[in-house]
């Protein structure tokens, strides 16, 4: 079996590194984040200085 070598991205949340996946097969170019967890957070972790008080 050949081993293909998959483009990786790092989140821009946790910083991780990710992997393509098939299902992001049509958006690779619009993915940012590594999970749904990282994809919840992205308000709190883009902009804290936004919370008005």
């Amino acid at each position: 079996m050949v081993q293909r070598i998959m483009e990786e991205k790092i989140c821009v949340i946790c910083h991780r590194s990710f992997t393509w996946r098939k299902r992001w097969r049509r958006c690779w170019d619009e993915v940012l984040y590594c999970s749904a967890a990282c994809r919840k957070q992205k308000r709190s972790a883009r902009n804290p200085t936004d919370a008005r008080s």
